[in-house]
Formats: C-alpha cells, structure tokens, sequence
C-alpha cells in the first residue's frame, strides 16, 4: 500500500490492514492510500479534539497515532500507528 511521504510527519512502518477495512474500502470504492496519506500528514480526521492533542503530542513523545474516518459508504475506518513506528493497521473499529 504506497503513500506519499512528501509531507509525512512520521514513519508508518509496516502497513498492515484487516480484511474488514479492505472489504469496505473496495465496496465504496475508496482505497486505503487515501486515507494513509492524510493519517501520514497530520490530518487525524474526525477524532475528537481530545483525541487531535494527544495524537499532535505523540509526534514529539513517540506515543500510538490513532486517525478516524469515514468511508463513502459511512462506514468508519481506523488508522493506528503503533508507539515504535514499526507498523500501522488500518481497520474497522468493531476489529479492534
């Protein structure tokens, strides 16, 4: 799963997604690039502003990244970066 890292705030490691999240990507004809992109570059999508400061401040400290968002279809998507940067899944909240 390619992404731009031009303006990349962090390193995703591994990409990795559950065959949950692929499913209802390819339903609503979205792909999961498009959504690590904005994960890669700050945009958190629709977390809460709680959620926005801890994921800014995990920029500096090295703490878990965790984007929402939701897909064409309604469907909510997650992204999460684990604390080491080693990998990032992309998946549907009720797999977590």
């Amino acid at each position: 799963m390619a992404t731009s890292t031009v303006n990349a705030k962090f390193a995703l490691g591994k990409v990795v997604a559950t065959a949950g999240a692929l499913e209802a990507l390819a339903a609503c004809g979205q792909t999961p690039a498009e959504f690590l992109d904005r994960h890669v570059c700050g945009d958190w999508g629709i977390v809460s502003p709680g959620d926005g400061q801890l994921n800014d401040a995990a920029l500096v400290n090295g703490d878990r990244i965790l984007s929402a968002y939701d897909m064409a279809n309604g469907k909510r998507l997650w992204i999460i970066t684990e604390a080491d940067r080693r990998s990032t899944c992309v998946l549907l909240p009720s797999e977590y």
